[in-house]
């Protein structure tokens, strides 16, 4: 699977050893972050393009990552048409995708080492959108997305 992927210089390390641990199982990571960690990028600008390419189906998944996964989430969220999700631990990774059908996993650097985000990033990978009780809700999440885009604020 092509996977978003992107991160500021916070992030950076995290990002880098994920985008190894994607390609290692068999993905393609397309990176759209900092290349340097020396290089100061605000999060937001990586959460636009990611969260974009996601909402014109350029991609099924993105991540993104920054010191705590917060401003990242937050960011993708103002996207009609995505589901961001902030994950810190197994549960939510999985619930994300099986309850949200969250098409962006954000994680936090400082918060998240890299076998725990490689972990987090495997059960999101592996999950998928369960469907059931959770579709009226993701369906109501969707047409608040649609209603937004005419609607004015």
């Amino acid at each position: 699977m092509k996977i978003a992927i992107g991160s500021d210089q916070f992030g950076y390390a995290l990002k880098e050893n994920l985008k190894a641990h994607l390609i290692a199982l068999g993905h393609e990571p397309v990176d759209f972050g900092v290349a340097d960690p020396e290089e100061a990028i605000d999060y937001p600008d990586v959460a636009i393009v990611v969260s974009e390419k996601i909402a014109r189906g350029e991609f099924e998944r993105g991540i993104l990552i920054c010191g705590t996964g917060i401003g990242m989430a937050i960011t993708a969220n103002k996207i009609p048409g995505v589901r961001a999700a902030c994950c810190h631990d197994s549960y939510s990774a999985e619930r994300a995708r099986k309850s949200n059908d969250a098409q962006i996993l954000t994680m936090g650097a400082e918060i998240v080492g890299p076998s725990l985000g490689r972990s987090l990033l495997e059960i999101w990978l592996a999950s998928e959108f369960g469907g059931g009780r959770s579709t009226r809700k993701v369906e109501k999440i969707k047409q608040l997305d649609e209603r937004k885009k005419t609607e004015p604020v």
